[in-house]
């Protein structure tokens, strides 16, 4: 099979992992009558013999609190405008959608670039692990923020304040847990500086409501929901990562890019300087070249554009197709050959 973004990434983190993430239970579906639309009209360039009332693709998202949650749920629906059988799924987000595709148990994923490339190189969360080879990728989403939040009545300003603080750093793990690790790293502290707790960004926020915990590390996309909620009866505060633990963190790992969170997205006196790692849509590499490149022209027509970007405001501008590659060039993650054909017919790869 044709290999069309590769490189080695050498990247060791501060402790080793174990390879499940995310919630150990199956994924809960939340659309259980997949719906079909068989007199949909065929997306330009697809091959006449498709039927795509005999495909059934479970699209896996993430926490219903989450952004996974709207936008997986807006892929599911353009494919059933198009015809085909579809559900899309709640989950625990990366790391349990990396595991669910790779068992069967969906064909579409949402899932942070930097969790795919460990389990695809086997480090970090997948020591130990056999390479997970069989992934491949569809299009690149959006980029996923490390929102750092606090509140005003916490006192709470820098990383280092977090020194004795009762913070939740996401499920073990996840990609929210993944990425606070190397930011404690990055800054040189470890979990043992504060009283951390193996929360989800949402039962983490929940605490905070009422003074149970002081931080939460929120791995999404702006304007998250959550963070939102919160910030209706607390003053928001973010905790930047900027200067020296910046640089430390983005040449170390170089998946993460520098990213701002504006004031206007939570009503915030000033900007925050902090990281982001791009999202990615897996594909099960069982799935036809046929049926890849056939969703592919549906996601990226006039309509199916805009039926993802009603779904959120970060989708919207963010989901398009001159970003499709964003987050994959040169990484170790294989484009599924479906898509290979669809973005050369588009020029957007060499032939």
């Amino acid at each position: 099979m044709k290999k069309m973004l590769t490189s080695t990434l050498a990247l060791l983190l501060a402790a080793s992992l174990t390879a499940c993430g995310g919630t150990s239970s199956a994924p809960a579906e939340v659309s259980s009558a997949p719906s079909e639309a068989s007199s949909a009209p065929a997306a330009a360039g697809a091959a006449s013999t498709l039927d795509r009332s005999k495909e059934f693709i479970t699209v896996l998202t993430g926490p219903t609190s989450g952004i996974y949650f709207p936008i997986g749920g807006a892929f599911s629906k353009v494919l059933s405008d198009m015809g085909y059988k579809t559900s899309a799924t709640a989950t625990g987000a990366t790391a349990e959608n990396i595991n669910a595709l790779l068992t069967g148990q969906g064909e579409l994923a949402i899932a942070m670039s930097d969790s795919v490339i460990q389990a695809v190189e086997a480090y970090g969360a997948y020591e130990g692990k056999e390479p997970a080879t069989d992934l491949r990728a569809m299009m690149g989403l959006w980029p996923n923020v490390c929102q750092i939040v606090t509140t005003a009545d916490s006192g709470i300003k820098t990383f280092e304040d977090m020194k004795g603080k009762k913070v939740g750093i996401g499920a073990p793990n996840s990609g929210v847990e993944l990425n606070a690790r190397m930011m404690f790293e990055a800054h040189g502290m470890t979990y043992d500086d504060c009283k951390v707790d193996y929360l989800s960004y949402g039962e983490a926020i929940d605490q905070m409501k009422n003074g149970q915990c002081d931080v939460a590390f929120v791995t999404s996309g702006l304007g998250n929901a959550t963070i939102k909620e919160l910030g209706v009866s607390k003053e928001l505060v973010f905790i930047p990562v900027e200067g020296e633990p910046l640089k430390n963190l983005v040449e170390k790992y170089p998946f993460y890019v520098e990213w701002t969170i504006p004031g206007d997205t939570y009503g915030t006196p000033e900007d925050t300087t902090t990281v982001a790692v791009m999202n990615i849509m897996l594909v099960s590499k069982d799935l036809s070249d046929e049926v890849v490149y056939d969703m592919l022209e549906g996601f990226y027509s006039e309509e199916g554009l805009a039926a993802i970007g009603a779904s959120h405001a970060t989708a919207k501008k963010e989901i398009v197709i001159e970003n499709a590659l964003r987050g994959l060039e040169g990484t170790s993650i294989d484009l599924h050959p479906g898509a290979v054909k669809f973005y050369t017919d588009k020029g957007i790869l060499g032939s």
